[in-house]
């Protein structure tokens, strides 16, 4: 059995991937772009040691922050992981927000060789920039910059052209999303970027920036591109802060539109209250006709 949990950032996806996989004997995937970087804890929410309970986790701290892992990297990382459970007579937890990074693991997404051939003249900027936050690429590029537009949306068609069967999937599979009010949602982002600043966000990101750390994980990453701006002096810490939260509210829309159009996901409205309750919920769906 393979079960994705899936949702916006800061919504619960790790306690619930962990008290479910306790339930129903399982590993734990990551499938979250960042969390795969050594040294990116406190920014990305990376699972902690004491959170993991014992349940074995899979492609977390894999490479160098200097490296570019790239959404093939994944995949092949991924399904690699995915049959070494399979071996061991386990179940399965995908657990993370990167909707693009999961559905090239558990779709037929065949990666081509990279062709800079694409031609977007037809197309306006308005609509270069909504197909990439369709594909659930990066929308921090300023509307007007129709270069950064048009290699943009050329690395997502590298990444995810797969000759017609995109939609064809590899394995079975559930996918469970965790959702809530937007205003809950929003208030729980502010409150986790606090957390993490308490949690000691500022020295994780001082140290990556006085080792001169400029790779690409570091320039998207929310948390980081933030906080470097303010070491480089352009905004203040303040401003950094506020960012920070703003980025991570404009990434949980994102997310959202991504899972919406581009997976058949279970949507499951989270009981903050008593998680409990939403954890038998989504334990009763997974175990239902299997």
């Amino acid at each position: 059995m393979i079960v994705v949990i899936v949702g916006p950032t800061g919504v619960g996806k790790t306690k619930m991937s962990v008290e479910l996989a306790k339930r129903i004997n399982a590993e734990i995937i990551n499938g979250d772009s960042m969390q795969v970087y050594k040294g990116l804890d406190i920014a990305t929410a990376k699972v902690k040691n004491d959170e993991k309970q014992n349940i074995p986790h899979h492609l977390f701290d894999i490479v160098s922050v200097d490296c570019n892992y790239t959404v093939y990297d994944y995949q092949k990382d991924c399904r690699r992981t995915i049959e070494e459970i399979n071996s061991k007579g386990k179940n399965i937890i995908i657990v993370g927000g990167t909707g693009l990074y999961i559905k090239a693991a558990l779709y037929n997404y065949n990666f081509k060789e990279e062709t800079d051939s694409f031609d977007f003249s037809n197309y306006s900027n308005e609509e270069l920039m909504n197909k990439i936050i369709e594909l659930g690429g990066n929308d921090f590029i300023h509307i007007n910059n129709r270069k950064r537009l048009e290699r943009e949306l050329t690395k997502i068609y590298n990444h995810s052209e797969s000759n017609g069967k995109k939609d064809e999937p590899l394995y079975d599979f559930k996918i469970i999303g965790l959702s809530t009010d937007r205003d809950v949602l929003y208030k729980k982002i502010d409150e986790r970027v606090d957390k993490m600043l308490k949690e000691g966000l500022l020295q994780e990101v001082k140290e990556l920036y006085d080792a001169n750390v400029r790779s690409k994980a570091i320039n998207t990453g929310i948390g980081y591109k933030e906080l470097y701006q303010y070491y480089d002096g352009k905004i203040s810490k303040e401003e950094a802060i506020d960012l920070i939260k703003r980025n991570s509210r404009h990434y949980a829309k994102r997310q959202y539109t991504f899972f919406n159009n581009q997976l058949n996901v279970a949507w499951f409205n989270v009981n903050y209250n008593d998680f409990d309750k939403t954890i038998e919920e989504v334990y009763e769906f997974v175990i239902k006709e299997e």
